[in-house]
């Protein structure tokens, strides 16, 4: 028999296993994709709706400056796109499944910007981590093309450094805050809202994709 004094160190031992497992698991599930789609706080906005989804995180990527700002990013020069982190659980949501619906809550189609915002910063894009994500995109890319019938330019490309942008973005849409605006005083939640439908970008969305735009209204 084993003793009481045997015993105990023993359980704690499979207990401290299985909880290393689970961990393991979890971080084996855990994971990021990189995608540019203009607007950050849409992007933020759509895919956080996506169950498996756990947190879309606003920055910059694509360029060559250290530790953007706001101010720098969107005024040109640092080749850094407006981007979101996607962290995701692949055990309840694929990568295939974000990449179609990222290419059909967009305009795949305009190498300029997005909507109502111009500029390299709001261009589209992919951004891949290995050759995998990469064969993924690219099927998924000729895949949208043929169902939109049109040529799409967003580019895939091999993701670099990714900067979390500033604390004031992130979860704007959501966010009670009170900002000053050019209609006055507004929650950044209610700000959000009027810049989105001011920029068209759902009904756009919905004109170019039809049924198949998974988050325009």
């Amino acid at each position: 028999m084993i003793g009481t004094a045997v015993k105990a160190p023993l359980l704690m031992f499979f207990i401290a296993i299985g909880v290393m497992v689970q961990c393991a698991t979890a971080e084996a599930a855990q994971k990021r994709a990189y995608f540019a789609g203009g607007c950050f706080w849409c992007v933020e906005s759509d895919f956080e709706k996506v169950k498996g989804v756990s947190e879309v995180v606003s920055g910059y990527t694509g360029g060559k400056t250290a530790n953007p700002t706001y101010k720098q990013v969107t005024r040109g020069g640092t080749g850094h796109y407006e981007a979101v982190e996607i962290r995701y659980n692949d055990a309840q949501v694929s990568y295939d499944r974000l990449l179609y619906l990222f290419f059909r809550s967009v305009d795949p189609t305009d190498a300029g910007g997005q909507f109502c915002d111009r500029g390299e910063s709001y261009r589209t894009a992919i951004f891949v981590t290995n050759s995998a994500e990469r064969a993924a995109a690219e099927k998924a890319k000729a895949e949208a093309e043929k169902d939109l019938g049109r040529k799409i330019v967003t580019p895939i490309l091999n993701a670099s450094k990714f900067y979390n942008a500033e604390a004031y973005h992130q979860d704007y849409y959501k966010s009670s805050e009170v900002v000053i605006t050019r209609r006055g005083p507004k929650s950044k939640a209610n700000a959000y809202k009027f810049y989105r439908n001011a920029c068209k970008r759902d009904q756009k969305v919905k004109r170019l994709w039809g049924s198949s735009a998974p988050f325009a209204s």
